[in-house]
């Protein structure tokens, strides 16, 4: 069975609550992998997750390490936690680049996926800072030098542009609402392919698309994998656990 790391896709929330002369402090953990993961154990595909907060520490720092996996996804998290390792940040030694190291996999003939998030890309403020790193190079389109967020609180439903594409295989019938994206560009090789793109009135910005580096295969996907630009419908929409599991199996070279 082909193994697959989520990365990312995590958050932790502090909170003060005040209560007349009172106030307290409160911290919770949110992780917005649950539907993918429930999907996904009904798949071929071992999938690990590793949770933000631990992918500083915790994300390999060899092509050795990285080799397990066959499919590694990046979901809602920026360039700086693996730039940023605890013996980089808070003891000032040196430690192997794992962007680079990502990239390199990657040509070696590792499946590299983004899903699309507040610190994927871009990101909102410009805080992800993929834009000009090694797997930039390696994703099929490039990210803005800016926020690239784009809300889209009325909804819009996603545009088919390659019908034919074994990621939208087995997907019937129509496609629900979503709500926002990240705004990249598709990149112009005869080895990209846009699969789906939003509507005239969101400037036809891609959705989804696939590339090749070198002997590995790559996938942007510009929206979320949960809450809030996947809302319920689409959470429920039975095409999505095709839809992520074909993401997946085309980044592992299977289909």
């Amino acid at each position: 069975m082909k193994k697959v790391l989520l990365v990312g896709e995590s958050w932790v929330s502090s909170s003060t609550h005040y209560k007349g002369f009172d106030q307290f402090g409160s911290v919770t953990f949110h992780s917005g992998n649950k539907r993918f993961m429930e999907g996904m154990k009904n798949s071929n595909y071992d999938v690990t997750h590793m949770p933000a907060h631990e992918a500083a520490a915790e994300f390999p720092t060899t092509l050795e390490g990285l080799s397990q996996y066959d499919v590694i996804m990046l979901s809602d998290i920026g360039a700086n936690t693996l730039l940023l390792h605890p013996d980089v940040w808070l003891r000032g030694e040196r430690v192997a680049n794992r962007v680079n190291l990502l990239a390199e996999w990657t040509r070696e003939g590792g499946g590299l996926i983004m899903i699309g998030g507040y610190f994927s890309f871009q990101g909102i403020d410009g805080k992800a800072r993929w834009h000009k790193t090694s797997v930039e190079t390696a994703l099929p389109v490039t990210c803005l030098t800016s926020d690239d967020r784009m809300e889209i609180p009325e909804g819009c439903t996603p545009v088919v542009n390659d019908a034919g594409h074994p990621v939208l295989a087995g997907i019937t019938g129509d496609w629900p609402y979503l709500l926002g994206v990240n705004e990249v560009v598709v990149k112009d090789t005869p080895d990209i392919e846009l699969v789906l793109s939003l509507p005239a009135a969101q400037r036809n910005l891609p959705l989804l698309a696939t590339g090749v580096y070198g002997w590995g295969r790559t996938v942007a996907w510009t929206s979320d994998m949960s809450e809030h630009w996947l809302p319920p419908a689409f959470l429920a929409w039975d095409g999505y656990d095709k839809l992520f599991s074909n993401m997946v199996a085309w980044a592992a070279g299977d289909i």
